[in-house]
């Protein structure tokens, strides 16, 4: 929880009191890596990139400069596989997509798919 932020939210970082909320945030984390993120193999969406190409869907990635959980090199390296998608980087973001720049920007992405 405190990496998936740029700066520190105390009150989520008060949320990792409550055992309840802890041992069900760890469990789905756990879970998920646990299962290689349910991937077939390493860095399957690179090797797919392909038929997001092939089938011209329209592709906008959102990421935080300094995002510890998925690192700025991956949605560099996407982007060097699909030069057609929109990227966006947000300079004063992390991880959370709750981070205002984020949120703000997935929210443009959202309002222009809507309009395909």
């Amino acid at each position: 929880m405190a990496t998936g932020r740029l700066y520190c939210d105390p009150d989520l970082i008060r949320k990792g009191d409550d055992d309840k909320f802890a041992l069900q945030f760890a469990r789905i984390e756990c879970h998920y890596f646990v299962n290689g993120g349910f991937f077939d193999e390493k860095d399957q969406i690179l090797k797919d990139t392909y038929k997001i190409l092939e089938h011209k869907i329209p592709t906008f990635v959102v990421q935080g400069r300094y995002d510890v959980v998925c690192p700025m090199k991956s949605a560099w390296d996407l982007y060097r596989a699909m030069p057609t998608m929109e990227l966006h980087v947000i300079v004063d973001a992390g991880h959370s997509a709750k981070e205002d720049g984020i949120c703000s920007k997935l929210i443009h992405a959202a309002d222009q798919f809507r309009k395909l």
